[in-house]
């Protein structure tokens, strides 16, 4: 008998307001989140447990929630936990998949993967497309070929915009998972 619990399922939220959460500035992000700091646990010498430097956010609107608690400061920590919320709210919340590609996610298409390196990955901009393809993907039942003809791409092509960052990655095999289709590599 498997352990494993079920993915759970996926929270559908209206695309336009779901790219506002995602590119809202760090201040207008942190008033829509509860704020919490406690103190880590774990290794990390005296310093780290005596202070409440770890940091949670729970964004109110949607429920999504992320954590950072690696930094000995609690600003450090705040940055990436803002950093992360915006991560979970691209790659965790879904819309219904609009007719045709966005001008921004048909711009990601275009460049392909060469100019995804870190820095980019890490802009509202480009969570805003990947959460667009990741609807589209969701919405063609989790198949390869049925985004990249949607897209109007090849399926490698596709393969590599959904495998290229590793936490799309993982949400993408989890999709997969959960309709019975094997995990991408």
């Amino acid at each position: 008998m498997s352990t494993d619990a079920p993915p759970p399922a996926p929270v559908f939220v209206d695309a336009t307001l779901r790219a506002a959460w995602i590119l809202a500035t760090d201040d207008a992000l942190m008033a829509q989140s509860e704020f919490d700091r406690y103190r880590a646990s774990g290794p990390g010498g005296q310093h780290r447990n005596k202070t409440e430097s770890a940091v949670r956010l729970r964004h109110r609107p949607s429920g999504v929630a992320a954590i950072a608690e690696e930094g000995r400061h609690q600003g450090e920590n705040r940055t990436r936990a803002l950093r992360r919320l915006r991560e979970h709210l691209a790659i965790d919340l879904r819309s219904e998949a609009a007719a045709a590609p966005s001008a921004r996610l048909a711009r990601m298409i275009a460049g392909g993967t060469a100019p995804l390196g870190e820095k980019t990955r890490q802009t509202g901009e480009y969570l805003v497309a990947i959460a667009e393809l990741l609807d589209l993907f969701v919405a063609t039942g989790a198949e390869v070929a049925a985004t990249a003809q949607r897209l109007g791409i090849t399926t490698g092509a596709t393969s590599k915009l959904l495998m290229h960052d590793e936490r799309v990655a993982r949400a993408v095999n989890r999709m997969r998972n959960a309709r019975g289709l094997r995990p991408m590599r």
